[in-house]
């Protein structure tokens, strides 16, 4: 057998044919059929997953270097083809970056000396490192230290503006003046969070080489004020506008071509109709506090009525950002976990493993996808989507809308209490969600006078 029978032998047993059609040839049976072309969440656009006529599984394309990589995902499964082309990128850009830039150093300028000298003598580039540290950080998100998609957003970040930047750049000429640079270039486009946690991306690089020996210190960074814009919380008649809008829409289809919302926000047929998940959800999260990222995990195993003096719901939820203890909520919870679950048992859920909101849907961000997607569409049509400050809204407003609630009419609530049950620190709860209480909107505490005890 030649070497081309072995390789088309060898390709035939990677790829079975999906189906066979006549007339057809060669190349066109390799070609992508259009309609297949998916790129990947949160990735380039240069990365999608596709099918042809020569197979049936799921195929892989990234353009890099100059030309196309292909490789066939060996699944059925768009979900699972998905998960296999993050890895496949993730795999060509190690590889890419895997062989480092080794440049002799030269003695240093009498007049000028710059940057001390690595003390190998040789200089590595800020991609290979960058490489380095990924590999590491994500040995710590499987270790639980952190989270998968707090080491994702890192990996998105250095792909988006750093390694473009300075891939094949010498960690050692990454001084004062590029950080500087590089701060200007950011912060035409975001906002000065976002240039920071940029800027936090970079110092984990320049460590990671100041650890392994090959800078003697770390450059000066800018220094960044950050100016933070809280979220827009509803108020109360807002709250009932939204919640009623949800509750009128239930059922509905969005009022646009099925086919065209499919392609536009990758909803799919089953999902454009308007859940009663959504009223649920928004009535859970204003009086429970959780996040919107807890809406996709949250399952009944982790959900115990507790009935005393005062009726609430202990969530057990998995850790968030370093927190695990349970959560209580308010009492109206209680009435909304009950309808919730009773709706759920007449459909065939409801199990101690099955998740409270859309719990049909397999792939959990997919399905917080779908909830996000709705209540825009509800905010759109109560004309909430903006606040009075022109802010944003969106699901986590009403986390925002729950804190400061309790700020404005809970009892003589301390912020210690209501940080600890909402997952989170007073220092953030100051910064963030008590920033928008008034003095005036508790006129009546201020006011307040203790009552003397009578002799």
């Amino acid at each position: 057998m030649t070497e081309l029978e072995r390789l088309r032998a060898r390709e035939a047993a990677n790829d079975e044919p999906a189906l066979r059609v006549t007339g057809l040839r060669e190349r066109e049976r390799t070609v992508p059929i259009p309609q297949t072309l998916t790129p990947v969440p949160g990735y380039p656009q240069k990365l999608v997953v596709f099918k042809m006529a020569a197979s049936r599984f799921w195929q892989m394309r990234c353009w890099m270097d100059g030309r196309s990589h292909r490789r066939s995902a060996r699944t059925e499964s768009l979900r699972l083809a998905l998960h296999g082309a993050r890895l496949f990128y993730e795999e060509m850009l190690a590889r890419k970056h895997s062989q480092p830039a080794i440049t002799e150093t030269g003695p240093p300028a009498l007049a000028a000396p710059a940057l001390p000298a690595a003390p190998s003598g040789r200089s590595v580039s800020f991609g290979h490192l960058a490489e380095n540290l990924m590999r590491s950080e994500r040995a710590r998100a499987q270790r639980g230290e952190w989270s998968l998609g707090s080491w994702q957003v890192m990996r998105n970040r250095l792909d988006a503006h750093l390694l473009p930047r300075w891939s094949d750049v010498p960690v050692q000429q990454i001084d004062h003046q590029a950080l500087l640079e590089l701060s200007e270039h950011l912060s035409a486009r975001f906002s000065t969070t976002t240039v920071s946690q940029y800027l936090v991306v970079v110092r984990k690089v320049l460590n990671h080489a100041l650890a392994s020996g090959l800078l003697l210190k770390l450059p000066v960074f800018p220094k960044i004020r950050i100016h933070t814009t809280p979220r827009g919380a509803f108020t109360p008649s807002e709250y009932w506008q939204i919640i009623r809008c949800a509750r009128r829409l239930r059922g509905q289809a969005f009022p646009m071509p099925a086919d065209r919302l499919r392609q536009s926000y990758k909803i799919r047929r089953p999902e454009q109709v308007m859940p009663p998940d959504l009223a649920w959800a928004i009535g859970f999260m204003l009086h429970s506090f959780i996040r919107p990222s807890d809406l996709k995990t949250l399952k009944h195993r982790h959900v115990e009525i507790v009935l005393k003096r005062h009726h609430y719901l202990r969530l057990t939820l998995p850790e968030t950002k370093s927190h695990d203890k349970p959560i209580v909520t308010l009492q109206p919870a209680v009435r909304i976990y009950r309808s919730l679950r009773q709706e759920q048992l007449k459909a065939g859920y409801g199990g101690a493993d099955d998740y409270l909101f859309l719990p049909q849907i397999k792939d959990r961000h997919y399905a917080h996808w779908v909830l996000n997607f709705h209540f825009n569409w509800v905010l759109q049509e109560t004309g909430l989507k903006k606040g009075p400050h022109g802010q944003s809204r969106s699901l986590y407003s009403l986390r925002h809308s729950a804190i400061t609630f309790r700020l404005l009419y809970g009892q003589g609530i301390d912020l210690l209490t209501l940080a600890r049950n909402a997952r989170t620190s007073v220092d953030v709860i100051n910064r963030h969600y008590a920033s928008t209480v008034t003095g005036e909107q508790n006129i009546g505490l201020l006011q307040s006078r203790r009552r003397q005890r009578s002799r």
